[in-house]
């Protein structure tokens, strides 16, 4: 038999998910593409991390117990609602092989995290994608409760667009839906407020989060989700045994602790996100209002054009000149924008100016 036989069929269907490009040489490229902090993690970690080294021989606990502990502190929810991962995909993988077969789809709304697709087609799962209706990106909730679906996918703030939606919206699906819904909380710590009240609404909520973002540990991996005890016990029934290392644990408990350092470096992102939006919209870019450490805005050149060729113009002018930033072209929904992380403020700086002088040259086709 040939490799392709021996191979699960639903392998060759799925597309796999394809990240935000890495540089090989970061100190000469302005990094804004992939909503990573661009502060370094706690101070408190590097003072610490030689002491784990030793350790290293040894395998981690298991289920990351004092971290676990570290974060229902936080949240104010008992230990047993809280799983760790390796990132925040490797829970919203436990999530798709726990809730979804080739009898339970799962559902999600377009534009949105795609990976969530991924996940599912790699299970051989039907995964029902629900375009939004509009430029809006309004989550309408009756479309949750309709769907069909044993286990749906919400971003908020959203992806790519940074919208925040109010737990109203939640509710109200939640009060139609029979299955389970998983609310994908990669950015909440940059918005004004979150979905942690959900987990006394409802036994069918999941809430996922993630150290990447605003805890500048995005080449680490933790994530956790945050449920009702019997929704964790049963995630725990496929998690692999040793998921987070020893050394991945010691270093995001410190991070979640160091909580001055936290608010600091949280503080400037939105310091900087605001700047740059009143900017954008100074310039008459249409800029969606953020909860996130990015901003999805609609480019006008020098002509006062826009749409999927201008944007892609000024991506591209932007690569030429080592800024990299994110260009989403297969929803009619967002080929006309960009999304940009938001940086320090001198990398913004850098940012704006080449921008102002894409505006007035010829680089425009």
């Amino acid at each position: 038999m040939s490799l392709k036989d021996l191979t699960a069929k639903n392998i060759f269907l799925h597309k796999p998910y394809i990240p935000g490009k890495q540089p090989s040489n970061f100190e000469q490229t302005i990094k804004l593409n992939t909503n990573e902090n661009p502060y370094p993690p706690s101070p408190r970690i590097s003072k610490s991390i030689l002491k784990q080294i030793d350790a290293l021989a040894r395998y981690p606990n298991s289920s990351a117990d004092s971290l676990r502990l570290t974060i229902a502190k936080l949240h104010n929810v008992d230990v047993g609602q809280v799983i760790v991962g390796n990132g925040s995909d490797d829970i919203l993988n436990l999530c798709v092989r726990c809730f979804s077969d080739y009898s339970k789809s799962i559902g999600m709304f377009d534009p949105s995290y795609s990976l969530y697709e991924v996940l599912g087609s790699m299970q051989g799962v039907e995964v029902k994608k629900f375009a939004f209706s509009d430029p809006k990106f309004e989550i309408e909730p009756e479309i949750i409760s309709q769907s069909g679906t044993n286990l749906f996918f919400l971003t908020s703030p959203h992806a790519p667009s940074g919208r925040i939606y109010n737990n109203s919206i939640f509710s109200s699906a939640l009060h139609q839906y029979s299955g389970i819904l998983v609310i994908d909380e990669a950015y909440a710590d940059f918005a004004p407020f979150n979905a942690l009240s959900m987990l006394n609404e409802s036994k069918r909520v999941i809430i996922t989060r993630t150290l990447s973002k605003s805890y500048s540990l995005a080449g680490l991996r933790v994530g956790y989700a945050l449920a009702s005890s019997g929704i964790i016990s049963i995630l725990n029934k496929v998690r692999e045994v040793y998921n987070v290392d020893r050394l991945a644990q010691h270093i995001a408990e410190i991070a979640l602790n160091d909580r001055e350092y936290f608010e600091k470096t949280k503080s400037n992102i939105l310091s900087v996100r605001e700047n740059t939006h009143q900017i954008f919209t100074k310039w008459n870019w249409k800029t969606y209002e953020s909860g996130a450490n990015f901003l999805f805005t609609q480019p006008i050149d020098s002509r006062g054009l826009f749409g999927e060729e201008i944007a892609l113009n000024l991506f591209n002018f932007l690569s030429a000149n080592n800024v990299l930033i994110r260009y989403f072209p297969s929803n009619p929904l967002t080929s006309s924008f960009l999304r940009i992380s938001i940086g320090k403020q001198e990398e913004m700086d850098m940012l704006l100016n080449l921008i102002s002088k894409w505006k007035t040259t010829d680089q425009q086709m």
